[in-house]
């Protein structure tokens, strides 16, 4: 059976799903294939899972309709602040503190949990009549245009986009090649739970195996991202539930309290990945297909929407002036758009990640003193904070207000 379609898009996460509805809303019909059966990507108790939506990520599940079933639950972030240290010592007298207060717009970001925002997600495509939802299916051949699935079927697209991750078949399918290298950590990801209240601040401990984030979750819980030594964070993981916290405490230490685990922990190899072309024949890449980053700076699924949200301006104008939407010329503008961001970003992440993940006195010495300067310059200050709630460049319609 053969079947067309406006757009196919391959992976159906949340990145694929925010751009099937993204899609759907400016009038195209859309099918999306996903590997894994749906009944298990609707998920009901918390998992210890959530992520950190940038101000600009917000504005755009508003602006596809999708903010108001989300954002009961969404922790506001009002402060983030940046330190320097070692597990048990405590932080550097030198930090970045951001606060919300110092640009117009509102809070830098939201905290929102993957239970609510993939129900969310797949509420929203089970209610929309022009996406067509294809689960515990794969792709298996792929050519310009087309795609065979396991199951036997044929999906001809004017477009076809891989939103299926580092490891993206989409984009291997269509020889596009990729540049990039492990870091030999691995990020722990939970949620815990705490005696004091964290005041909606978010936390950025450095530290010489990695980055320690501690992210505001509402109910006196946190969402913890701790990237370590490959080699201790699978000791870390192997221990029992005790046994972690008392690993983690050094780390975290004792502002909020006694901890409690909230939920399972999670871990995976950390590493940077960068697709050699985000396009092909009828073909462009999003999210992690396109560029993988350290979650340093928690951009990965920020940098994911955004892409969703320029490829979304891209079709709609090319649809608006009667233009092939699957066209070389058209496609080139969005790997225009998103090329020179994307890369800018991972250097960024790498930077910083190589900078702060060590122990070295002198290096020490410079970050802490670069920390404290941009602290001291409310005009640099306030561009990072813009920066985080990602406020600056050429933003996409939908992330604009």
């Amino acid at each position: 059976m053969t079947t067309h379609t406006n757009i196919a898009i391959v992976g159906g996460g949340l990145n694929g799903s925010a751009l099937a509805l993204g899609l759907a809303h400016i009038g195209l019909s859309v099918t999306i294939i996903d590997a894994l059966p749906a009944p298990t990507r609707k998920l009901g108790d918390f998992d210890g899972r959530s992520y950190a939506l940038a101000l600009a990520s917000m504005r755009l599940l508003r602006g596809l309709g999708l903010w108001d079933a989300v954002k009961d639950t969404a922790q506001p972030m009002l402060e983030i602040k940046v330190t320097d240290g070692r597990a048990g010592e405590g932080p550097s007298p030198w930090m970045l503190h951001f606060d919300h207060a110092e640009i117009e717009e509102g809070p830098m970001g939201y905290m929102v949990e993957d239970r609510h925002l993939r129900r969310t997600l797949l509420d929203a495509m089970d209610a929309s009549d022009r996406i067509t939802q294809i689960n515990a299916d794969r792709v298996v051949e792929q050519s310009i245009g087309s795609l065979v699935l396991a199951s036997g079927a044929t999906i001809t697209a004017d477009l076809i986009i891989g939103a299926d991750g580092r490891a993206s078949g989409t984009a291997t399918r269509a020889g596009i090649k990729r540049t990039g290298w492990g870091y030999g950590q691995t990020a722990i990801v939970c949620a815990v739970g705490h005696e004091k209240p964290h005041g909606g601040i978010a936390h950025q401990f450095f530290m010489p195996g990695g980055p320690l984030a501690i992210l505001p979750l509402t109910d006196n819980r946190c969402s913890i991202v701790w990237s370590e030594d490959a080699t201790r964070a699978a000791e870390v993981m192997a221990m029992e539930d005790d046994a972690f916290l008392d690993a983690l405490r050094p780390a975290f230490g004792d502002f909020l309290g006694d901890l409690s685990l909230a939920g399972k922990r999670f871990s995976y190899p950390l590493g940077l990945t960068l697709a050699h072309r985000f396009i092909a024949d009828r073909l462009a890449l999003v999210g992690d297909a396109a560029h993988g980053v350290h979650p340093i700076a928690g951009q990965g699924l920020n940098a994911g929407l955004r892409d969703i949200a320029a490829l979304i301006d891209v079709l709609q104008d090319a649809k608006a002036r009667g233009e092939d939407i699957g066209s070389a010329a058209v496609l080139a503008r969005y790997e225009q758009w998103r090329r020179f961001d994307t890369a800018t970003l991972a250097v960024a992440t790498d930077t910083f990640n190589r900078l702060f993940s060590n122990d070295n006195p002198l290096l020490r010495a410079v970050r802490d003193m670069g920390m404290g300067l941009v602290n001291a310059a409310p005009k640099l200050r306030r561009s990072f904070i813009r920066e985080a709630a990602g406020l600056t460049g050429d933003l996409p319609r939908l992330m604009r207000s």
